[in-house]
């Protein structure tokens, strides 16, 4: 299915009344209906043998076969085991994720208000054809980009595809945008685009395409092929060398065949797919749902992370910060919506006097007001927003301030006019009864629609003095309204016409403030290798102030945010010396991904510039691996091929050293040395413990105790040592392969001594 576009800028003879049901019927069918087409399900049959494609399973299928030819028919169960089991685990996880994430997507399912046979019916989203009258309120969700054809104070957050934190203020013409939410107002729309031809739907297409490998993937299928290229070369040249030596076709065969399957690391499947999937599991307990196991590995190959501003590193919801009066300013503190925090000034509680004037200000702001806030429901403690998010805010401001509730305020001061804000005027007016009989004026806006001598009776300086306060309040990205009001003896005509001879009340800065723990966790990002970079489609000012807030640029000419237009004026502008993009489109935002990270500077501890493409981390962040140059913690990190081939070594040296002592004194020397390999590996796991007396992670040395009972009932249980060919040691030889142990977790200790001092 996909959505069709269609002209409804024509006159329509059914706009009034709305389609009818039958019409709209024929609609669906013709336009389909309105959603993102969702991918095709993958048949099970699909899903097994994208899991046998791996190198690996490829390798071990190879040594399968190879095992049954040679009449090795317990090994060859045992490598089929093993395939089973990866395959098991990685088809389970995918077609669990893959119903889960159907499941909340059908609980997420929207609805939408329709006009339809002249009536109006609630219907769902994926039901609303182009030609469809939109009926929308506040709180809303747009069902489909559409015309707007009636509005009455409408404001739109359309931070869900743009970035942008404010509200945007749309009148009878314009349009809106499928996904966008009404938060103030009402509006009947007629919609033009659904489906994949919407604003979201494009959005979607862009993120269409096979899944590249991850890194672990990458190196996995190298090593795959690096070991069928070693083992194939191995297994050659043993058997011309064994022909050199006049030994038989047939035996040598049977010895090269026994090499490659001894060659394949039959467990190392298993220990990967077990690996991710206790780190999937892991992720699950904290809300992360992952779809596909290796993507588990990814996240810790991130050396890039690009990250949206609105709701990501800040809170999403508008807060006053700052206030100013003629007579003073103050900081407001809180978080979001709640109606509790303080007033203060150099960090000191406000007196009465001090406070008074900052009441008058956001006592008229209250009133000159639609918005309410809603208190936390049932299972949350988060105040909402009802209406415009800075109208909100200006309650839970006034709250803060001590102002009296707006229940109460309605009810002394009931309100007997308004002139609604609007996109031409940039103020809203409202006139109130007063107890005494008088009439109260309340105005707000913008500061330059506000603070004019033909709205405000005051002197030149005290208005030159506001206006220099609020360009240094929008310079630091906020979003300033300028306040005024006065009393008049009695009103009758329209509020507008009140916009004049106001008193100054004051300013107020409002912000969509950082989140807590944004700039704790950008700094531990940099910690790690990751460097942090902000691509988001608000304003500049605001993107660069929230950028300094957090850490995220120093101020100077380095930390300057850059634009989407700036960037399609000059395309060949070089982005890896760039952390704050704003003013970008969902189709830049993926541009700026593809073309690579920053490069290092500053406090990012990146050693060189990467030039990464996306990973299956998750839309909407920018995620990177250098070729060459891995991420932090990444099994190709600093030293780790150094470390691999001195344990190797080690372990080999010390099991063939048992091995050989064994053989010389008489005992089992095969069995002695299959336990001292064992446990010359299990010495190196412990022995790279980070902490080694630790009680957290109990599940590795309980790992290794079972490993070690598993491989003495290999020696002393008389099924297994009939399945294994293996025969008890005695004491001696198991002191031989404790001595082989304790050697290797003596090294490994040793080794990760030095490079951790190195590093």
């Amino acid at each position: 299915m996909t959505g069709r576009a269609i002209d409804m800028r024509s006159a329509d003879p059914l706009a009034s009344a709305g389609l009818t049901q039958a019409e709209a019927e024929r609609r669906l069918a013709r336009y389909g209906r309105n959603e993102v087409a969702p991918p095709r399900p993958t048949p099970l049959h699909r899903r097994v043998l994208a899991q046998l494609r791996d190198p690996l399973i490829l390798v071990l299928l190879g040594a399968a076969l190879l095992t049954i030819a040679i009449g090795d028919h317990p090994d060859a169960v045992v490598i089929g085991l093993v395939v089973v089991f990866t395959t098991t685990v990685g088809v389970t996880q995918e077609v669990r994720a893959d119903r889960a994430v159907a499941t909340l997507s059908a609980l997420a399912a929207p609805h939408a208000r329709v006009r339809r046979d002249g009536g109006a019916h609630e219907v769902s989203a994926a039901l609303v054809v182009p030609g469809d009258s939109l009926l929308l309120g506040e709180g809303d969700s747009v069902a489909a980009d559409a015309d707007l054809t009636e509005a009455s104070a409408l404001l739109t957050d359309e931070s869900m595809l743009t970035g942008e934190s404010e509200p945007v203020a749309k009148d009878a013409g314009d349009t809106v945008s499928a996904g966008t939410v009404v938060v103030r107002g009402r509006a009947v729309a007629t919609a033009t685009a659904t489906g994949s031809s919407s604003a979201l739907g494009r959005i979607a297409a862009l993120f269409d395409g096979e899944h590249e490998p991850t890194p672990l993937q990458r190196r996995l299928a190298s090593l795959g092929r690096v070991l069928a290229a070693v083992t194939l070369a191995l297994c050659v040249l043993f058997f011309a060398l064994g022909l050199i030596r006049g030994l038989g076709v047939s035996t040598m065969a049977i010895t090269a065949i026994s090499l490659a399957v001894a060659a394949v690391p039959e467990s190392l499947p298993a220990v990967v797919t077990l690996a991710l999937a206790l780190g999937a599991r892991r992720m699950a307990a904290r809300g992360a749902l992952i779809r596909r196991l290796p993507a588990v590995e990814t996240l810790g190959s991130v050396s890039v992370l690009a990250t949206d501003k609105t709701g990501t590193l800040t809170e999403g919801r508008m807060v006053v910060q700052h206030v100013w009066t003629p007579a003073g300013a103050a900081d407001v503190s809180g978080n979001g919506y709640e109606p509790r925090g303080d007033l203060t000034r150099a960090e000191r509680p406000l007196t009465p006097e001090q406070l008074r004037p900052l009441q008058e200000l956001l006592t008229a702001a209250a009133l000159c007001n639609d918005a309410s806030l809603r208190p936390p429901g049932s299972g949350s403690d988060v105040w909402t927003a009802l209406g415009d998010p800075m109208e909100a805010a200006l309650l839970a401001a006034a709250a803060k301030a001590g102002c009296p509730d707006p229940a109460v305020l309605h009810r002394d001061c009931p309100r007997l006019g308004e002139a609604p804000f609007d996109s031409l005027r940039k103020r809203m007016t409202t006139l109130h009864h007063l107890p005494d009989g008088n009439v109260l004026v309340c105005l707000k806006g913008a500061p330059e629609a506000v603070l004019a001598p033909t709205v405000l009776a005051e002197p030149a300086g005290i208005l030159d003095q506001a206006r220099r306060q609020a360009a240094e309040m929008a310079a630091h990205g906020f979003r300033v309204l300028a306040v005024a009001g006065a009393e008049r003896l009695q009103w009758s005509r329209p509020a507008a016409e009140a916009e004049h001879g106001l008193s100054l009340l004051g300013l107020v800065a409002i912000s969509d403030p950082p989140k807590a723990a944004a700039a704790a966790t950008l700094a531990a990002c940099r910690a790690a290798g990751i460097a942090p970079v902000m691509i988001t489609g608000d304003h500049p000012a605001t993107a660069h102030a929230i950028a300094l807030r957090i850490g995220l640029v120093e101020d100077g000419p380095a930390g300057t945010a850059v634009t989407g237009p700036a960037l399609a004026a000059a395309p060949d502008t070089d982005l890896t010396a760039v952390r704050v993009f704003a003013r970008t489109d969902p189709q830049q935002k993926l541009d700026i991904v593809r073309a690579g990270p920053p490069a290092p500077g500053g406090t990012d501890p990146v050693d060189q510039p990467p030039h990464p493409r996306p990973h299956g981390c998750g839309h909407g962040r920018r995620t990177g691996r250098a070729p060459g140059h891995a991420a932090p913690g990444t099994a190709a990190g600093t030293g780790a091929w150094q470390r691999l081939l001195v344990l190797a070594a080690a372990v080999t040296a010390f099991s063939l050293m048992a091995g050989i002592g064994a053989h010389s004194i008489g005992l089992p020397w095969q069995s002695v040395l299959f336990l001292s390999l064992l446990g010359a590996q299990l010495g190196v796991a412990l022995g790279l413990r980070a902490r080694l007396l630790t009680t957290q992670n109990l599940f590795l040395p309980a790992s290794v105790a079972a490993s070690a009972l598993l491989a003495m009932a290999a020696l002393y249980v008389p099924a297994l040592q009939s399945l294994l060919d293996t025969r008890p040691v005695g004491w001696t030889g198991t002191g031989l392969a404790v001595a082989a142990a304790l050697a290797a977790f003596v090294t490994a200790r040793l080794l990760r001594g030095a490079f951790h001092r190195k590093a």
